[in-house]
């Protein structure tokens, strides 16, 4: 894209969320966000990093600016003219952004940024990272517990090892209930193309349920609602993740694993605004409210007392250090299959 339209692409998509006046928050520390491919309403991973923004604006009355990458060469743009503005915090949504964030914060040493989904390690940068597995492993105890078939299903986005990450701990979920079960997974691709592709989500998850899965968790941005679409329309299960998608498909959607990237926003925001902010690597599980799992008016009646009982044991046990959850990316290897 050129430089030119560009600009112009960031004056069209930021102008409703610029400079505002705040007695309580200086114009030269307005916050903003930069979203990943996909969009702030993806209703997955990035919608919930637009909720945070949002919510933090609802309290405090301070808005924020925003941008939607087209394509990964815009991160480093984005992060360069927002910086150059002066806007504190830049948060960046996305494993991917690290290379660029990293170009672009050793240049603006005194803006702050953070990053969620990777660790940059720089004195100005806040690398935020979550417990995915353990809040995977309680939506597999659901799966297993709503299965009748004794097959479930997985699908990922991204081929990487932070979605192994998931698949890996709602496959131990699932074999903590029921050992002998058959968990099919599936990755939709290898480049970012990925995160965005609902028909492919369809199509694998048609092959799940041709194979006998009746409960299908998907992780993988826009391309789960693909999953979610074919699982409702098949009258089985499935699994939303990131934000709570259980409204999409009322009765269809067992639950949702929740990956508080709006908690990350609006903390990060929030620190800024009260002076303080911290750097360096944090991680949200369970015992920080950074996962878990969703249940609400939309799948209440779903949810069983067994069921409830079984995965509120799972998380007392996760929470207590009782039950650890191995991760993935500890060594790129599932303990189970």
């Amino acid at each position: 894209m050129k430089k030119r339209s560009f600009l112009g692409l960031m004056a069209a998509t930021t102008i409703s969320a610029t400079m505002v006046t705040s007695v309580a928050f200086a114009a030269d520390v307005i916050p903003a966000v930069v979203f990943d491919l996909g969009g702030k309403f993806d209703k997955s991973f990035n919608q919930s990093a637009y909720d945070g923004a949002e919510r933090f604006t609802k309290e405090t009355g301070v808005k924020y600016r925003g941008f939607e990458i087209q394509n990964a060469s815009q991160r480093e743009q984005a992060y360069r003219r927002f910086a150059r503005d002066g806007n504190n915090p830049v948060i960046a949504i996305g494993f991917a952004s690290a290379e660029a964030l990293t170009k672009v914060a050793k240049e603006f040493p005194d803006t702050k940024f953070a990053i969620i989904d990777m660790v940059v390690e720089l004195p100005n940068v806040r690398s935020i990272v979550y417990n995915e597995h353990e809040g995977s492993f309680l939506v597999g105890v659901l799966a297993a517990k709503a299965s009748k078939t004794g097959k479930v299903g997985f699908i990922g986005g991204m081929d990487i090892p932070l979605i192994r990450k998931f698949a890996c701990g709602y496959v131990q979920g699932v074999k903590s209930v029921n050992p002998d079960a058959t968990v099919f997974q599936n990755m939709t691709g290898t480049t970012g193309a990925a995160w965005n592709n609902p028909v492919k989500g369809g199509e694998l998850t048609k092959s799940q349920m041709d194979q006998g899965a009746d409960v299908i968790y998907a992780a993988a941005g826009s391309t789960g609602l693909g999953v979610l679409q074919a699982a409702a329309d098949a009258g089985k299960f499935s699994i939303g993740v990131d934000s709570n998608q259980n409204y999409l498909h009322p009765g269809s959607v067992l639950t949702s694993m929740l990956k508080r990237v709006d908690v990350a926003v609006y903390n990060a925001f929030m620190d800024v605004k009260n002076d303080k902010w911290t750097t360096g690597f944090n991680v949200l599980g369970l015992k920080e409210g950074g996962v878990g799992y969703a249940v609400d008016d939309n799948n209440m009646k779903l949810i069983s007392d067994d069921m409830k009982a079984a995965v509120s044991k799972a998380e007392a046990d996760i929470k207590s250090g009782a039950l650890t959850v191995h991760n993935y990316m500890s060594n790129n290897k599932c303990p189970v299959k």
